[in-house]
């Protein structure tokens, strides 16, 4: 069984890396190939927008059936989302009040005594122009004339109207009683105007429209009271005192109400009022539940149940998924384009690009689960407003993740852009941006120096603090602060770091494998001295490990005096020379007294072999995972530098006439890239260059410093890197204070330690440094013959 569990593993992880190399060869490769790596970057974009608008864009997750009053719950039911209602019935109740309390609008004609003297007065000229115009049709007259007065006009009264002697006199008489009998106000039911007056009227001009003072309402006439008070006068002057009293009469139907309902008026007054109602609104908060499992429905939760259903139908879910599509690219593209144009250290690879997709999509995934899972909760303690529980969510966790996988400046552009999106899933919600954006912020900022796990839970309480100080601010401003709920908010925010700091400490690990990122965390595993790689070197080419660990600690302190990345530069220098693991004895280091391979080869062989260890090297890191910072370091560990030794040896080997390309005798390159390479680079030279010192006193050391890193400078082989002159300074002064550590004096002891015993005895066991004078001297002798040719296979002249 243990066999097989263990076949078993390794299978597994054999199949995760089968399918991690081909995701890395598609996005390093294929993804990437020139002319199409824009449009593959467009397609990745739209991908990522389309799959984020359906995240963003809220779930229809309300009832497939509609429950009347009566009916008892199938389940428990909450609002998903915040909503404001209206009530129709309340509503309109409103309504039909205001439009009951509307006024009744009535006409007030103030020239009406005039009309009827006008009248008369045209019925007067009516008749003259027929008598002057000789015989004329009576019938068509008296029809002319009632249509004039606006009432039927008896035979005796139209002959009386044509015997009228004095017109002026008559019509005086005429204006004087309709001026007495329209002083009243005439309506035409008083019974109706009377209920109108006590519910409210409005009198206005009937010309205008416009509303007049007309004095007192209270009393008033109707048509029948203003015809019996016209009874008792008499027109005194005129005519025949008969044809007078036919006349009376005919005025007595010309009376009509000065008083008049306007009924489209009316009606136009009540649908303002009607209108000026607005809905009666109520709301339903996110998560409040509507009804339990088993409840009957009562009228007002039934009510509620069909608003929310009719709000969620009204809609159009097609312009707001657009909507929140445009907005998608918007934030995605302007603050990229922003930040590749203005912020130097951000340029995300393909495979960074791919890895921020998948980070954004599975942060969005599992936010959108909480906030469904937070819902369903408020059922199991309904004392917790729902919207506590957001204090849980890993709101930080991507920036943090980004943060450690990348880079700080990586982190930053991408917590701008998510925290706004996330605001827009959560209902809109500002302070859900805030806390978004301030919790992503604080996460990345504390694990800038993530050198083991326990860093990132450090930057978990970090995260907790502030999120504690918000969630404390969002209760003072929604004026909250001493309710049950405060304590609730507290309790979930500090949780709520910790959360974050579980997530990203489970998915670090899981992204380095997958995607081979190196992180400080991956770092601190590399530089373990007995990892498989450093081992292997160890016992198979030993002097070059000894020299790598040597330059390892000379990058080290120099890049903490110029605040680089120490470990990156530290575990990069164990793993730059890893490619002579192949072929050790080619490299002088690994010699010791043996006899030197390359006087048997060319100097373009001797050249290639020693070119080769950079592509090996690139290809063994690759293989064993060391992740692509270090990879790049150890292709640039070299940049393009020159094979000094035999290159010169070359030319003087060559036939006369002939040329030899110096381009045979660089190395591949490319030039360093990173602080960090070049330290590298300069580091390596000086370590292997301090070796041929014959007495390495700290003015020497200082010189040879000085000559290797002024050599290195003038071929350009830090041109392509960020390293200034102040920092080329700080890194020799670290250099000479490392290197005079390494080789400093001792004191000779009077004899040795350890004496022999016998003559036929073993030599005892000697200090290293305690020489004899004699042999210490003929030793000297030897290197100050051999330090010249050393320092030129190096590629530096004396």
């Amino acid at each position: 069984m243990p066999t097989d569990s263990g076949n078993n593993d390794k299978g597994t992880r054999g199949a995760l890396a089968l399918i991690s190399d081909r995701l890395l060869y598609f996005l390093e490769e294929r993804f990437a190939t020139g002319k199409h790596e824009r449009r593959n970057r467009l397609i990745l974009l739209l991908a990522t927008t389309l799959l984020l608008t359906l995240l963003i864009v809220p779930s229809q997750q309300f009832l497939a059936v509609s429950y009347k009053a009566g009916e008892i719950a199938t389940s428990d039911i909450r609002a998903t989302q915040d909503y404001l209602l209206e009530d129709r019935p309340l509503t309109e109740k409103k309504r039909s009040e205001a439009e009951a309390a509307a006024p009744s609008v009535y006409t007030f004609n103030a020239i009406a005594a005039l009309d009827v003297t006008q009248r008369f007065e045209k019925s007067l000229q009516l008749v003259r122009e027929a008598k002057a115009g000789g015989e004329y049709d009576r019938q068509a007259l008296r029809d002319a004339i009632a249509k004039v007065l606006g009432c039927e006009v008896s035979g005796p009264e139209f002959d009386a109207l044509q015997r009228i002697k004095a017109e002026r006199a008559f019509l005086g008489e005429i204006n004087r009683l309709t001026a007495r009998i329209y002083a009243q106000k005439i309506v035409a039911n008083k019974k109706a105007f009377a209920t109108d007056r006590a519910h409210g009227i409005l009198v206005v001009d009937p010309e205008t429209k416009r509303e007049i003072a007309a004095g007192d309402y209270s009393t008033h006439i109707d048509v029948a009271e203003a015809v019996h008070s016209l009874g008792k006068m008499r027109i005194a002057a005129g005519g025949d005192p008969r044809d007078l009293v036919k006349l009376k009469e005919l005025l007595g139907r010309m009376i009509l109400p000065n008083l008049t309902f306007d009924r489209g008026a009316t009606e136009e007054k009540r649908r303002e009022a009607r209108e000026s109602v607005r809905p009666v609104l109520f709301q339903v908060k996110r998560g409040e539940m509507i009804v339990r499992i088993g409840e009957r429905i009562t009228e007002e939760q039934a009510l509620k149940l069909a608003k929310i259903f009719e709000a969620r139908q009204g809609t159009n879910w097609l312009f707001m998924g657009l909507g929140i599509c445009g907005l998608v690219l918007v934030l995605f593209y302007f603050p990229y384009r922003f930040a590749r144009k203005n912020i130097r250290k951000f340029d995300p690879s393909n495979k960074d690009l791919f890895l921020l997709v998948l980070v954004t999509l599975g942060t969005f995934s599992i936010l959108k689960m909480a906030s469904a899972v937070s819902a369903a909760m408020g059922g199991l303690s309904p004392y917790i407003d729902t919207a506590d529980y957001t204090y849980l969510f890993p709101f930080a966790a991507g920036p943090t993740l980004v943060r450690i996988i990348l880079n700080s400046e990586v982190a930053l552009v991408y917590s701008a852009i998510c925290a706004p999106l996330l605001g827009i899933m959560f209902n809109n919600s500002l302070p859900v941006v805030i806390y978004a954006l301030l919790g992503g912020l604080v996460g990345a900022h504390g694990v800038r120096h993530c050198k083991d796990r326990g860093t990132i839970y450090t930057a978990g309480f970090k995260v907790s603090v502030v999120n504690l100080a918000m969630a404390i601010s969002f209760q003072v401003f929604s004026d909250s602060l001493f309710t049950m709920q405060t304590l609730y908010c507290i309790v979930f925010a500090l949780l709520g770091g910790v959360i974050n700091a579980i997530f990203v400490s489970g998915t670090v690990p899981l992204i380095e494998g997958l995607f081979h990122y190196t992180t400080d965390i991956k770092l601190l595993e590399l530089s373990n001295l007995n990892s498989p790689v450093l081992r292997e070197l160890m016992i198979k080419a030993p002097g070059t490990y000894h020299h790598s660990v040597l330059v390892g600690n000379l990058v080290e302190a120099a890049a903490e005096a110029i605040n680089a990345n120490p470990l990156l530069a530290r575990v990069a220098a164990y793993y730059h020379d890893v490619g002579k693991v192949s072929k050790p004895l080619y490299f002088v280091e690994n010699l010791g007294n043996g006899e030197n391979r390359h006087d048997k080869l060319s100097p373009s062989m001797s050249a290639l072999i020693l070119i080769s260890h950079v592509k090996e090297g690139a290809e063994l890191a690759r293989e064993h995972r060391l992740g692509r910072s270090i990879v790049e370091i150890i292709r640039q560990s070299h940049g393009t530098g020159l094979i000094t030794f035999f290159y010169e040896k070359a030319k003087k080997a060559a036939a006369e006439g002939s040329v030899i390309d110096e381009r045979d005798f660089r190395y591949p390159g490319p030039k360093p890239q990173t602080r960090e390479a070049g330290l590298v680079m300069l580091a390596d030279h000086v370590e292997a260059a301090s070796r041929t010192l014959t007495d390495p006193t700290p003015s020497r050391i200082q010189g040879m410093v000085q000559k290797i890193i002024n050599n290195i400078f003038i071929d350009g082989q830090l041109d392509e890197c960020e390293l200034t002159l102040k920092n080329l300074h700080e890194i020799a002064k670290s250099f000479n204070r490392i290197l005079a550590g390494i080789y400093h004096h001792r004191i000779d002891y009077p004899e040795p330690a350890y004496k022999e015993r016998g003559s036929g005895g073993k030599k005892g066991l000697e200090d290293s440094d305690s020489e004899p004078a004699a042999a210490a001297a003929g030793r000297d002798e030897k290197a100050k013959k051999g330090s010249g040719e050393d320092l030129k296979r190096l590629g530096i002249s004396r």
